[in-house]
C-alpha cells in the first residue's frame, strides 16, 4: 500500500523563528535526574528482562523519528496497540521553564500508535543503546516497557518509552486547547516547545503517518503564535 501524500502544516519553522528568534536563558531550575549508575543498572535490568542478546528493536514515535541518534541495522513501519501518542509529560527545563512549563510526547494508554521500529544489532548492544537510553530515561518522565509491534513482515517485541504515570511529570489527559497554550507559550534554553511539535508533525507527514491529534494541535499552536507579538 503506497504511503499517503504529506500534508503541509500551518505550524512552520519560519513562524516559530519569528515568535522565538532566540532560545530563552536557562533559568537554572533544578529537576530530578537519575545518576549515571542508576541509568546503567536500569538499562542492564531492562535488557535482561527482555531476554535481549545481540539484537533489540526500539520503537520510535516522537523525537526518535527525526533524531534517532542510534546506529541501527534496519527500520520498519510498526504499530503498537493499546498505546497512543500524547503530549502528557511536563517539561520544566530544556524546552520550558518552571514559570512556563512545556509538554512533551509520551506513549499513553489506549488506542494505537504508528511509528518506526529500529533493529539494533551487536556487537555490544548496550553501548549502542546507551546515548538514547540516557536521553529518554534521565528525568523520570518515562518507563521502559516491552511491547508487541505489528510490522509488514510480522510481529516483533520492541522496547518503548511510555509515560510514567507514577511520576510528578505526568500531566494526564488535558484538553487540546490547554496543551496548545502550554506548547505555544513555552521556550527554554534548548528552544521553543512549538519546535518539537513542528518537527514531529513534519516527520510523521513525511513518513505518510497522519496523526489526527497532532495535526489538530499544530493548527492550534500556529494560531496562537500567529496572534502573538515576537518575544
Amino acid at each position: 500500500m503506497p504511503p499517503r501524500p504529506a500534508r503541509i502544516p500551518v505550524l512552520t519553522r519560519e513562524l516559530i523563528a519569528a515568535a522565538y528568534p532566540s532560545p530563552a536563558a536557562d533559568d537554572g531550575g533544578k529537576i530530578p535526574l537519575r545518576s549515571d549508575a542508576e541509568l546503567a543498572r536500569l538499562l542492564d535490568a531492562t535488557l535482561r528482562d527482555g531476554g535481549v542478546g545481540e539484537e533489540v528493536w526500539l520503537f520510535a514515535y516522537g523525537s526518535l523519528l527525526w533524531k534517532p541518534e542510534i546506529e541501527f541495522a534496519e527500520h520498519r513501519f510498526a504499530t503498537v496497540r493499546g498505546w497512543h501518542r500524547r503530549f502528557c509529560l511536563w517539561q520544566r527545563r530544556y524546552r520550558g521553564t518552571h514559570g512556563k512549563p512545556n509538554l512533551m510526547l509520551a506513549l499513553d494508554r489506549g488506542g494505537a500508535c504508528k511509528g518506526i521500529a529500529y533493529r539494533v544489532t551487536g556487537p555490544d548492544v548496550v553501548t549502542k543503546l546507551r546515548a538514547v537510553w540516557e536521553r529518554e530515561m534521565v528525568a523520570y518522565g518515562y518507563v521502559a516497557r516491552w511491547l508487541t509491534a505489528e510490522t509488514e513482515t510480522g510481529r516483533i517485541k520492541t522496547l518503548a518509552f511510555v509515560a510514567n504515570h507514577g511520576g510528578e511529570r505526568y500531566a494526564g489527559r488535558l484538553p487540546h486547547e490547554t496543551v496548545a497554550r502550554h506548547i505555544a507559550d513555552a521556550c527554554g534554553h534548548a528552544g521553543p516547545g512549538a519546535e518539537y511539535l513542528c518537527e514531529a508533525v513534519l516527520r510523521l507527514e513525511e513518513l505518510g503517518i497522519h496523526d489526527r491529534a497532532l495535526w489538530d494541535l499544530q493548527a492550534l499552536v500556529a494560531e496562537r503564535l500567529g496572534a502573538s507579538k515576537p518575544r
